[in-house]
């Protein structure tokens, strides 16, 4: 979203995250990554966990700044409609695509959710909620969401009296939810990491970000910022002696957890850049300007490698194979130079984008 007086820093938070993102995403092989490129098998929390809870605090950040001077028109929500329509389009037709004939991908099977669908739904309620709340109420939803969400999940016993757990399978409610409705059409037979009723908590990520983005416009203090970031993470694991941090099911403590990280990180980004005026990282800058698209070409790019056949492999693993696998690099390390060629291309065209002045509002 671009509006009239930019903060730099969300700029080049929002960009580093997006390049962050195309890093766990894109790695040379699966089989050979670091750790910390990983998301966390099931309870706990990694660097890679923190990249999507981030990208929704920032989305919650730019909907502070693009409509807190918006009236409530129907202009407006037409607008938030469609921008959010267009986000779940767009992530539908990166799960249906295929490379070849026929096209598409069979639809009694294709799964359903993923993260531009979740981003264009979270936006779409975050927005709306925004127009018609004040900052004390959309912190008395966020609450409601978040110990709301733990009583069910912790506490809802099912239908046969079993008493539900955190746990991967059996009898945890956000993956029983999920099954029920989506069926086929989810990532994993048994859950999904972006499922329907684990979407419910991401929006608190968002509502944070809104808050936050308050704070930083009204106060601009780098001190405030560090405390709320302080506050958050603390209540965050401290939730998660009872409600275990976990991304796949996005548990109440992972929201809290993950949106002090990010305020922290959005406090020493604007302290440095803002404040003290280094001007560090233009270049992710640019890639924040066009964050969706970015996101997009390097999702339909890389489904295209993976699934265009080069004699008995695909693109991927040819280029891979051909050119980064080297005898005097460990596995993981060659893996982890091709992530970082595929994120300099994107630093690069983002860079043109920038110069020729092109800017894809989505």
């Amino acid at each position: 979203m671009l509006t009239s007086k930019r903060i730099k820093s969300v700029d080049l938070f929002r960009g580093i995250t997006i390049a962050a993102m195309i890093l766990v995403n894109t790695p040379g092989n699966w089989s050979s990554v670091f750790s910390p490129l990983l998301h966390a098998n099931w309870h706990g929390l990694t660097p890679t966990d923190l990249v999507f809870p981030f990208f929704l605090f920032i989305v919650g950040i730019s909907i502070f700044f693009a409509y807190k001077n918006k009236a409530k028109s129907k202009s407006t929500y037409n607008k938030i409609l469609i921008r959010s329509l267009k986000l779940i389009s767009l992530g539908l037709f990166l799960n249906v695509f295929l490379p070849y004939f026929p096209f598409f991908e069979e639809l009694e099977t294709v799964r359903l959710p993923g993260v531009l669908q979740r981003i264009g739904i979270v936006f779409f309620i975050s927005s709306v909620l925004y127009l018609n709340c004040n900052w004390k109420l959309l912190l008395g939803i966020s609450i409601t969401i978040l110990i709301g969400y733990w009583l069910v999940l912790g506490f809802l016993p099912f239908s046969d009296g079993t008493l539900p757990t955190f746990n991967r399978a059996p009898n945890n409610w956000s993956n029983f939810i999920d099954s029920n409705l989506l069926g086929n059409h989810m990532w994993k037979t048994d859950y999904d990491p972006e499922g329907f009723f684990s979407t419910l908590p991401s929006i608190v990520s968002c509502l944070f970000g809104i808050l936050i983005g308050n704070l930083l416009d009204k106060r601009r203090s780098v001190k405030k910022l560090f405390m709320a970031g302080v506050l958050l993470l603390a209540l965050g694991y401290i939730l998660d002696i009872w409600f275990p941090i976990n991304k796949a099911i996005w548990s109440s403590s992972f929201v809290l957890a993950t949106s002090g990280w990010a305020t922290i990180t959005l406090a020493v980004i604007y302290y440095l850049n803002d404040v003290r005026g280094f001007n560090f990282g233009d270049v992710f800058k640019y890639m924040g300007m066009n964050a969706i698209t970015i996101y997009f070409l390097s999702s339909f790019i890389s489904k295209i490698m993976y699934l265009t056949k080069v004699g008995d492999s695909n693109v991927h693993s040819y280029l891979y194979n051909t050119i980064f696998v080297q005898h005097f690099f460990s596995d993981q390390l060659s893996s982890l130079i091709y992530a970082l060629t595929v994120v300099l291309f994107y630093l690069g065209l983002s860079y043109i984008m920038f110069k020729k002045k092109v800017f894809i509002k989505v």
